[in-house]
């Protein structure tokens, strides 16, 4: 159990690292990776002038099967980390805020969906 546990917190972490490159060479800059708060966590967070883009990573076998699995629940921690967020930085605070998935499929291919899901869940 132990051992497919660091299999999928490597493959996570790999999975982040593909969708770093892939949301930087769209102009993005990486403001905080694998941000912590009391409500939830959120993979990466990411800003492209105005826009804060609060953004779950997932690798899954494809990318319908990694959209697919970010449940409500998951969802609305990652909704409320990103309050959490939003209250101690002034430029998400008043710019555009969203919610991203990148799938990142066995092939290791992503794909960035904007305004994957509602963070008032």
């Amino acid at each position: 159990m132990v051992r497919d546990r660091k299999q999928a917190e490597n493959k996570g972490r790999v999975a982040e690292v593909i969708a770093i490159a892939l949301l930087t060479a769209k102009g993005y800059a990486l403001i905080r990776q694998r941000y912590k708060s009391p409500s939830g966590e959120i993979d990466l967070i990411m800003r492209k002038g105005d826009v804060t883009a609060f953004i779950e990573v997932k690798a899954r076998t494809s990318h319908d099967e990694a959209v697919e699995s970010v449940s409500q629940t998951q969802a609305r921690r990652i909704s409320a980390a990103a309050s959490h967020w939003m209250a101690q930085d002034e430029i998400a605070n008043a710019g555009t805020c969203r919610f991203d998935i990148v799938a990142v499929n066995s092939a290791l291919i992503p794909t960035h969906i904007e305004n994957a899901f509602d963070g008032a869940y």
